[in-house]
């Protein structure tokens, strides 16, 4: 039998991740960059480690199947919205990652209020559009903490960005409305 500890690993790794992200928000507003950097890798790291070890280790457990989205949404949202306003990134940009997350956790609050739960395991879509997502912030965090010519590398990760962000929001709202279609009640 795995120890409490061992079992609540991941989720203790997800929840460091929400911890981290005020810190990493904090470092860009006062343009600390390198450890806005520092922080923001060790985030993400956190997220392919918490994925690795819960299903390496079948530490699966349905609090880190709702707090690892949660942690990554609020990550993500939070480094574009800061690069965005610190200029950094472009808003546009921003605008269409943040609006992409607030459909999804839009959507999934409607399921949840008509009962009509929604399979939340993530599609490759999304874990392409987070990847490329990731990426993205990481290289201008990367480009201001280090002084590096990264703007050519930056807009073509910028337009994959985009494209993901477009196609996964496109797979998840398709899902929603075949969800939430006419219920085959007396057919």
């Amino acid at each position: 039998m795995r120890s409490l500890c061992l079992r609540w690993l991941p989720n203790f790794i997800t929840i460091g991740r929400l911890v981290l992200t005020p810190a990493a928000i904090d470092m860009i507003v006062g343009e600390h960059w390198r450890a806005a950097f520092m922080i923001f890798v060790l985030a993400g790291a956190s997220d392919a480690l918490d994925g690795w070890l819960a299903k390496t280790f079948d530490l699966r457990t349905e609090l880190g199947a709702v707090l690892d989205p949660i942690a990554d949404k609020a990550l993500i949202v939070s480094i574009y919205a800061t690069l965005a306003i610190k200029g950094v990134l472009p808003p546009w940009l921003a605008l269409l990652v943040i609006s992409r997350d607030v459909m999804i956790v839009g959507a999934v609050f409607v399921t949840w209020l008509l009962r009509r739960p929604m399979d939340l395991s993530p599609l490759p879509v999304s874990k392409a559009t987070t990847a490329a997502q990731l990426l993205l912030a990481a290289l201008a965090l990367a480009g201001e903490a280090f002084v590096l010519p990264l703007e050519g590398t930056t807009s073509f990760v910028s337009a994959v960005v985009a494209a993901l962000t477009v196609a996964s929001a496109a797979v998840y709202l398709w899902r929603w409305v075949e969800l939430m279609g006419p219920d085959d009640v007396g057919a």
